[in-house]
Protein backbone atom coordinates (compact mmCIF):
# COMPACT_ATOMS: atom_id res chain seq x y z
CA UNK A 1 0.00 0.00 0.00
CA UNK A 2 1.60 3.48 -0.82
CA UNK A 3 -0.77 5.77 -2.22
CA UNK A 4 -4.04 7.40 -0.39
CA UNK A 5 -6.85 9.71 -1.06
CA UNK A 6 -8.91 12.00 1.67
CA UNK A 7 -11.67 13.77 0.85
CA UNK A 8 -13.37 16.43 3.25
CA UNK A 9 -16.23 18.50 2.81
CA UNK A 10 -17.12 21.65 4.43
CA UNK A 11 -21.20 23.16 3.19
CA UNK A 12 -20.39 27.03 2.64
CA UNK A 13 -16.89 28.91 1.79
CA UNK A 14 -17.06 30.15 5.50
CA UNK A 15 -16.19 27.33 6.81
CA UNK A 16 -12.44 25.61 6.59
CA UNK A 17 -11.89 22.17 5.80
CA UNK A 18 -8.45 22.30 7.19
CA UNK A 19 -9.06 20.17 10.40
CA UNK A 20 -10.89 17.79 8.57
CA UNK A 21 -7.57 17.06 6.24
CA UNK A 22 -5.70 17.30 9.36
CA UNK A 23 -7.28 14.72 11.12
CA UNK A 24 -7.60 12.79 7.87
CA UNK A 25 -3.45 12.76 7.14
CA UNK A 26 -2.66 12.09 11.27
CA UNK A 27 -5.00 9.00 11.13
CA UNK A 28 -2.77 7.85 7.85
CA UNK A 29 0.91 8.90 8.81
CA UNK A 30 -0.21 7.02 12.54
CA UNK A 31 -1.85 3.88 11.13
CA UNK A 32 -0.46 3.19 7.33
CA UNK A 33 3.25 4.78 7.82
CA UNK A 34 4.22 2.78 4.48
CA UNK A 35 2.07 5.50 2.65
CA UNK A 36 4.24 7.25 0.58
CA UNK A 37 1.84 9.81 -1.10
CA UNK A 38 -1.28 11.43 -0.01
CA UNK A 39 -3.42 13.46 -2.21
CA UNK A 40 -6.52 15.83 -0.61
CA UNK A 41 -9.90 16.30 -2.76
CA UNK A 42 -12.19 18.92 -0.94
CA UNK A 43 -15.40 19.95 -2.23
CA UNK A 44 -17.83 23.11 -0.61
CA UNK A 45 -21.37 21.92 -1.32
CA UNK A 46 -24.44 22.93 0.38
CA UNK A 47 -26.47 20.55 2.99
CA UNK A 48 -29.19 20.81 0.48
CA UNK A 49 -27.27 19.98 -3.06
CA UNK A 50 -28.18 16.89 -4.92
CA UNK A 51 -25.05 15.99 -6.93
CA UNK A 52 -21.81 15.43 -5.81
CA UNK A 53 -18.98 18.54 -6.21
CA UNK A 54 -16.24 18.82 -8.88
CA UNK A 55 -13.76 17.13 -6.04
CA UNK A 56 -15.99 14.43 -5.49
CA UNK A 57 -16.40 13.31 -9.30
CA UNK A 58 -12.52 13.71 -9.42
CA UNK A 59 -12.42 11.05 -6.94
CA UNK A 60 -14.54 8.87 -8.06
CA UNK A 61 -12.52 8.78 -11.51
CA UNK A 62 -9.18 8.40 -9.66
CA UNK A 63 -10.66 5.47 -7.63
CA UNK A 64 -12.30 3.62 -11.34
CA UNK A 65 -8.51 4.12 -12.44
CA UNK A 66 -7.05 2.26 -9.89
CA UNK A 67 -4.79 5.63 -8.71
CA UNK A 68 -5.19 4.91 -4.90
CA UNK A 69 -5.07 2.10 -2.50
CA UNK A 70 -6.69 4.07 0.47
CA UNK A 71 -9.14 6.38 1.00
CA UNK A 72 -10.34 8.30 3.87
CA UNK A 73 -12.93 10.04 4.22
CA UNK A 74 -13.63 12.60 7.23
CA UNK A 75 -17.11 12.39 7.06
CA UNK A 76 -18.84 9.56 4.78
CA UNK A 77 -22.40 9.68 6.27
CA UNK A 78 -22.35 13.51 4.48
CA UNK A 79 -22.63 11.06 1.19
CA UNK A 80 -26.02 10.27 1.81
CA UNK A 81 -26.88 14.17 0.99
CA UNK A 82 -25.65 13.68 -2.28
CA UNK A 83 -28.44 10.84 -3.34
CA UNK A 84 -30.03 7.51 -2.20
CA UNK A 85 -27.71 4.88 -2.05
CA UNK A 86 -24.64 7.05 -2.55
CA UNK A 87 -22.68 5.63 0.29
CA UNK A 88 -23.54 1.69 -1.09
CA UNK A 89 -22.33 3.32 -4.38
CA UNK A 90 -18.62 4.83 -3.11
CA UNK A 91 -18.06 1.65 -1.02
CA UNK A 92 -19.03 -0.68 -3.97
CA UNK A 93 -16.63 1.41 -6.52
CA UNK A 94 -13.63 1.18 -3.98
CA UNK A 95 -14.41 -2.67 -3.65
CA UNK A 96 -14.23 -3.47 -6.99
CA UNK A 97 -10.99 -1.91 -7.28
CA UNK A 98 -9.16 -2.83 -4.46
CA UNK A 99 -9.13 0.51 -2.69
CA UNK A 100 -9.31 -0.09 1.24
CA UNK A 101 -11.78 2.41 2.74
CA UNK A 102 -11.81 4.06 6.33
CA UNK A 103 -14.26 6.58 7.95
CA UNK A 104 -13.25 8.54 10.41
CA UNK A 105 -17.00 9.73 11.45
CA UNK A 106 -17.94 5.98 11.59
CA UNK A 107 -14.71 4.39 12.99
CA UNK A 108 -15.36 2.19 10.25
CA UNK A 109 -12.50 -0.01 7.69
CA UNK A 110 -13.85 -1.54 4.87
CA UNK A 111 -11.25 -3.86 3.06
CA UNK A 112 -11.75 -6.30 -0.07
CA UNK A 113 -9.98 -8.80 1.82
CA UNK A 114 -12.95 -8.64 4.48
CA UNK A 115 -15.09 -11.44 3.69
CA UNK A 116 -18.73 -10.51 1.83
CA UNK A 117 -20.88 -10.47 5.02
CA UNK A 118 -18.42 -8.12 6.90
CA UNK A 119 -18.32 -6.02 4.32
CA UNK A 120 -22.11 -6.30 3.39
CA UNK A 121 -22.61 -5.22 7.01
CA UNK A 122 -20.14 -2.74 7.40
CA UNK A 123 -21.87 -1.46 4.21
CA UNK A 124 -24.92 -1.15 5.86
CA UNK A 125 -24.15 0.22 8.92
CA UNK A 126 -22.47 3.08 6.68
CA UNK A 127 -25.60 3.64 4.90
CA UNK A 128 -27.88 3.41 7.59
CA UNK A 129 -25.77 6.07 10.44
CA UNK A 130 -25.11 8.06 6.78
CA UNK A 131 -29.62 8.12 6.58
CA UNK A 132 -30.09 9.03 10.19
CA UNK A 133 -27.76 12.10 9.51
CA UNK A 134 -29.53 12.93 6.70
CA UNK A 135 -31.96 12.92 8.92
CA UNK A 136 -31.10 15.09 11.64
CA UNK A 137 -29.59 17.36 9.54
CA UNK A 138 -32.85 17.70 7.74
CA UNK A 139 -34.70 18.35 11.22
CA UNK A 140 -32.16 20.60 11.77
CA UNK A 141 -32.89 22.39 8.71
CA UNK A 142 -36.50 22.16 9.50
CA UNK A 143 -35.90 24.12 13.28
CA UNK A 144 -34.50 26.81 11.66
CA UNK A 145 -36.92 27.31 9.56
CA UNK A 146 -39.37 27.19 12.21
CA UNK A 147 -37.31 29.71 14.11
CA UNK A 148 -36.91 31.88 11.09
CA UNK A 149 -41.06 31.92 10.94
CA UNK A 150 -41.49 32.43 14.70
CA UNK A 151 -38.77 35.36 14.09
CA UNK A 152 -40.79 36.91 11.35
CA UNK A 153 -44.05 36.66 12.83
CA UNK A 154 -43.21 38.62 15.90
CA UNK A 155 -41.92 41.23 13.45
CA UNK A 156 -38.11 40.89 13.46
CA UNK A 157 -36.22 40.93 10.47
CA UNK A 158 -33.88 37.31 9.46
CA UNK A 159 -31.54 37.50 7.23
CA UNK A 160 -29.22 40.43 5.28
CA UNK A 161 -31.41 43.68 5.53
CA UNK A 162 -32.12 45.50 2.20
CA UNK A 163 -30.04 48.29 1.24
CA UNK A 164 -30.65 51.13 2.83
CA UNK A 165 -32.12 49.56 6.40
CA UNK A 166 -30.56 48.12 9.17
CA UNK A 167 -32.04 45.86 12.25
CA UNK A 168 -31.58 46.70 15.96
CA UNK A 169 -29.83 44.19 18.49
CA UNK A 170 -33.60 42.92 18.69
CA UNK A 171 -34.09 42.52 15.07
CA UNK A 172 -36.19 45.22 14.57
CA UNK A 173 -35.79 46.43 10.86
CA UNK A 174 -34.98 50.56 10.58
CA UNK A 175 -34.21 53.14 7.73
CA UNK A 176 -30.47 54.03 7.16
CA UNK A 177 -31.32 57.24 6.67
CA UNK A 178 -27.91 58.20 4.91
CA UNK A 179 -27.46 54.87 2.84
CA UNK A 180 -31.39 54.94 1.87
CA UNK A 181 -31.55 58.46 0.59
CA UNK A 182 -28.89 57.71 -1.00
CA UNK A 183 -30.33 54.77 -3.02
CA UNK A 184 -33.42 56.55 -3.68
CA UNK A 185 -31.87 59.15 -5.05
CA UNK A 186 -29.53 57.28 -7.46
CA UNK A 187 -32.81 55.25 -8.14
CA UNK A 188 -34.76 59.01 -9.30
CA UNK A 189 -31.81 59.56 -11.35
CA UNK A 190 -32.22 56.57 -13.14
CA UNK A 191 -36.11 57.07 -13.15
CA UNK A 192 -35.32 60.61 -15.22
CA UNK A 193 -33.15 59.04 -17.40
CA UNK A 194 -29.77 59.34 -16.83
CA UNK A 195 -27.09 56.54 -17.46
CA UNK A 196 -26.70 53.78 -14.67
CA UNK A 197 -23.06 53.56 -15.44
CA UNK A 198 -22.67 57.22 -14.62
CA UNK A 199 -25.27 57.08 -11.58
CA UNK A 200 -23.68 54.03 -10.12
CA UNK A 201 -20.36 55.65 -10.33
CA UNK A 202 -21.78 59.16 -8.95
CA UNK A 203 -23.59 57.08 -5.77
CA UNK A 204 -21.04 54.41 -4.92
CA UNK A 205 -23.90 51.33 -6.14
CA UNK A 206 -22.80 49.03 -7.96
CA UNK A 207 -24.43 48.83 -11.07
CA UNK A 208 -25.62 45.44 -10.56
CA UNK A 209 -27.65 46.35 -7.25
CA UNK A 210 -29.23 49.60 -8.98
CA UNK A 211 -30.15 47.52 -12.42
CA UNK A 212 -31.68 45.34 -9.46
CA UNK A 213 -33.42 47.36 -7.56
CA UNK A 214 -34.61 49.66 -10.72
CA UNK A 215 -36.07 46.79 -12.61
CA UNK A 216 -38.14 45.29 -9.31
CA UNK A 217 -41.12 47.01 -9.58
CA UNK A 218 -42.05 46.01 -5.49
CA UNK A 219 -38.54 46.84 -4.59
CA UNK A 220 -38.53 50.05 -6.33
CA UNK A 221 -41.56 51.14 -4.86
CA UNK A 222 -39.78 50.88 -1.40
CA UNK A 223 -37.46 53.80 -1.92
CA UNK A 224 -39.38 55.96 -4.57
CA UNK A 225 -42.83 55.85 -3.43
CA UNK A 226 -42.14 54.77 0.16
CA UNK A 227 -44.15 51.95 0.58
CA UNK A 228 -43.42 47.96 0.59
CA UNK A 229 -45.45 44.72 0.77
CA UNK A 230 -43.84 43.43 4.13
CA UNK A 231 -45.32 44.72 6.98
CA UNK A 232 -42.23 44.65 9.12
CA UNK A 233 -40.31 47.10 6.10
CA UNK A 234 -43.60 48.99 6.06
CA UNK A 235 -43.33 49.62 9.76
CA UNK A 236 -39.88 50.82 9.42
CA UNK A 237 -40.78 53.62 6.89
CA UNK A 238 -43.74 54.62 8.61
CA UNK A 239 -40.99 55.55 11.67
CA UNK A 240 -38.71 57.35 8.94
CA UNK A 241 -41.81 59.24 7.85
CA UNK A 242 -42.76 60.22 10.84
CA UNK A 243 -39.58 62.82 11.01
CA UNK A 244 -38.77 63.48 7.06
CA UNK A 245 -40.52 64.50 4.25
CA UNK A 246 -40.96 61.31 2.49
CA UNK A 247 -44.45 60.13 1.47
CA UNK A 248 -45.93 57.96 -0.61
CA UNK A 249 -46.39 58.27 -4.11
CA UNK A 250 -43.68 61.30 -3.36
CA UNK A 251 -41.39 59.48 -7.01
CA UNK A 252 -41.86 62.84 -8.60
CA UNK A 253 -39.02 64.80 -5.94
CA UNK A 254 -36.47 65.65 -8.36
CA UNK A 255 -32.47 65.08 -6.83
CA UNK A 256 -29.90 67.76 -8.23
Amino acid sequence: MQSAAIYARVSTPEQHPQRQLNECREHIVSKFPEITSIETYTDIISGVAKHGGEQYRELNEAIKNDDYDLVVVHEISRLSRLGAGEIHRFIQRCMERGTVVESLDLGLSIHVEDSPIQRTIYTMIASIMGDLAKIEHEQDLLRIQSGIRAAQQAGRWTGRPPRGFVTDENGVLHVDIEEFLKTREALLRLKHGERKLVVAERSGIPRSTLVGLFRDEQRRAIYLDGVATDERLNRALAEFRAFSDLAPNESKRRFN
